[in-house]
């Protein structure tokens, strides 16, 4: 894993400022905040309470940050990520929907590190105004996180 003191990936540029810069819809964009529990399993591992926001970018793509504190190895630590992630059903205002997310993780306390987070993931009712999230993945370890967010959609507006 790429320690977050080296330089960035181009390609891990070129994806964050595609999404930084896409400009979305006002029909698509929506706001989410929530709250998030993430854990994962590596030596030591870690385990925090976050808070989450996102800004979706078009009607698949959104863009996330999360920031929370915890623990790991008896001792205060937190965790930081950026990810972007691509909505498979972001529509469906009832059920539920796939995605995957793809970015940078970085942990103080014990163990000072930066990492590439994979995951993926599903959430109740992604073009709904609120539902739980849960995924699973890689970075830092094997990394699981449970949460609940809200949404703000924001309608289309005629001229």
């Amino acid at each position: 894993m790429r320690l977050l003191t080296q330089s960035p990936s181009p390609e891990l540029l070129v994806l964050t400022a595609t999404l930084l810069c896409a400009a979305p819809l006002a029909a698509q964009q929506a706001r989410e905040i929530g709250i998030q529990a993430i854990g994962t399993a590596s030596d030591p591992a870690l385990g925090v309470g976050a808070l989450y926001g996102a800004l979706r970018t078009s009607n698949r793509t959104r863009l996330s940050v999360t920031g929370g504190v915890g623990g790991s190895a008896g001792e205060l630590a937190f965790r930081a990520e950026l990810l972007g992630h691509f909505l498979l059903s972001p529509n469906k205002r009832n059920g539920t929907g796939p995605y995957f997310a793809a970015g940078v993780a970085g942990v103080g306390g014990p163990v000072d590190r930066g990492y590439l987070v994979l995951t993926l993931g599903i959430e109740q009712r992604p073009g709904g105004g609120s539902g739980w999230a849960a995924e699973a993945g890689v970075g830092g370890g094997f990394r699981v996180a449970l949460g609940y967010r809200w949404r703000r959609h924001r309608s289309a507006r005629l001229p």
